[in-house]
């Protein structure tokens, strides 16, 4: 008998049946339940009309997080609870401070994304507990809502209004407790028309079902995955989400490396490596996709999915960044740049999973960096994406590890300019080898985010921008490269 999906909605708990197993939680929303408040955009996680607020018990603790419903299939909702736009009005009828401030300060003109905005900024207004966000918060906890009237500045003049406005309080221990009820002691598995969507809530059970389906699809953030269903009409057969894996959920300092659990998002994930990268991975954190899309997606599912142009597997790769693998056989353990065979073909056994990143902490005497270009500043997806880690003996480069994304058809290290690096000073004179051993690696193909010629170009400057950050005599300061390079 498949389990039926519950999660808490509108103060009761809802109960679905009798619908796909990839069926949208915003297609749920306005087809199901008619709740039109959401409004659907772009149906791919970019545009912010369709965000909700999804609340979970992590370690018994209510967390919520804005996510894209356009992109989130509604089997996941279970055991969790859903908070909309029609959740926001306060129970005596008055507008909830988010909704006010953004009346006070004519943040809507053509209202079709505001809701969408309402959401995002409910999020932060929830997190921030009455103190008042900085610009940057703002930004990043906007980062993922598109808007073409107002141009930004009255909402962002709301995000401000919001918190002096009297507090709304917001009753977690009440919703903790419902989602308390609805916790499963094992896991579930929702099936219609022969498709099903398994959940395991441990890891040996995700074991035995990888075991048991070697051809079902294993589903962590849906951040792309969504988009097969949403925009390439793909049916999906079995499922299996590891969303509710305690055991990928935990990240922990082991000896000289944290280990880093597939289930972790990618907004948790960047948080506990930045904590140790401050400098080196704070902006592509910031630069990484949207709020929402971190919120949801895992770096796990990030490296698994293995896109040539992903964010995270240049840096990872530049650091030496481990991955573990978990069958019915037991665990292995492999460099992460030899499990990208070729495009989308990786080093995976059919019973096999992702089951953890071990990611080095920093050495003394590795100077690493990365950098990200990209049309917009805020998520867009990078033309090229580059990661250098040397490892220095005084003036000598012991190692060198140069990582691209965005080069070839994998994440891919730079072995031709590696070796030329390796045994030298750490010298302009290494650096122009270096730059010009570029192109023995890679063969970058022309598209719509940049041409071959200026991926090589650029990732020739940015190797030189490296340098002028870690050279020997009289190293730039980031600020200062920037300013050098706009000249």
């Amino acid at each position: 008998m498949a389990d039926p999906i519950r999660f808490y909605f509108r103060n009761a708990v809802h109960e679905v049946t009798g619908v796909a197993p990839t069926q949208t939680i915003l297609q749920h929303l306005r087809e199901d339940l008619r709740c039109t408040g959401t409004k659907e955009g772009c149906a791919e996680g970019d545009c912010g009309a369709c965000t909700v607020v999804v609340g979970s018990l992590e370690n018994g603790e209510l967390e919520l997080k804005a996510v894209n419903s356009c992109i989130q299939f509604t089997p996941t909702l279970d055991g969790k609870a859903l908070f909309t736009v029609e959740d926001l009005q306060l129970p005596d009828g008055r507008l909830h401070p988010v909704q006010q401030a953004l009346v006070e300060c004519h943040g809507s003109q053509c209202g079709f994304c505001t809701p969408g905005f309402a959401m995002s900024l409910w999020g932060m207004y929830l997190k921030q507990e009455g103190t008042a966000p900085s610009r940057c918060q703002i930004d990043d906890a906007l980062s993922g809502n598109l808007c073409r009237c107002t141009g930004y500045r009255p909402i962002i003049d709301a995000a401000q209004r919001m918190v002096e406005l009297p507090r709304a309080d917001f009753d977690r221990a009440a919703v903790a407790g419902q989602l308390l009820a609805l916790q499963r002691g094992a896991g579930s598995s929702y099936s219609y028309e022969g498709r099903s969507f398994h959940a395991p809530r441990t890891l040996d059970e995700l074991v035995a079902l990888r075991a048991a389906h070697p051809q079902a699809l294993i589903l962590a953030g849906s951040t792309d995955v969504g988009l097969w269903v949403t925009k390439q009409m793909r049916e999906l057969n079995d499922i299996i989400y590891i969303g509710n894996v305690a055991e990928l959920k935990s990240v922990r300092e082991e000896g000289n490396y944290l280990e880093i659990g597939a289930g972790v998002t990618l907004q948790d994930a960047y948080a506990a490596v930045c904590r140790h990268y401050p400098q080196e991975l704070g902006e592509l954190m910031q630069r990484f996709a949207s709020l929402p899309i971190r919120n949801a997606g895992t770096l796990g599912g990030n490296v698994a999915n293995g896109s040539p142009i992903g964010d995270s597997m240049p840096w990872l790769i530049a650091l030496g960044a481990r991955l573990v693998l978990r069958g019915a056989n037991g665990t292995r353990e492999l460099a992460l740049e030899d499990f990208y065979l070729g495009y989308q073909q990786k080093d995976l056994q059919a019973d096999e999973f992702v089951a953890s990143l071990r990611v080095p902490l920093p050495q003394a005497g590795v100077r690493f960096r990365t950098y990200k270009l990209a049309k917009r500043f805020d998520q867009d997806i990078s033309a090229v994406c580059a990661a250098f880690a040397l490892t220095l003996d005084g003036e000598i480069v012991k190692e060198a590890r140069i990582a691209f994304g965005g080069m070839a058809a994998t994440p891919k290290r730079a072995a031709a300019a590696e070796a030329v690096l390796t045994g030298r000073v750490w010298n302009e004179d290494a650096l122009k080898e270096a730059m010009t051993a570029l192109a023995q690696d890679y063969a970058p193909l022309s598209d719509m985010r940049a041409s071959s010629s200026y991926r090589m170009k650029t990732a020739q400057n940015l190797l030189r921008r490296f340098w002028l950050e870690t050279r020997l005599e009289n190293p730039l300061p980031p600020s200062a490269v920037n300013a050098f390079a706009a000249a």
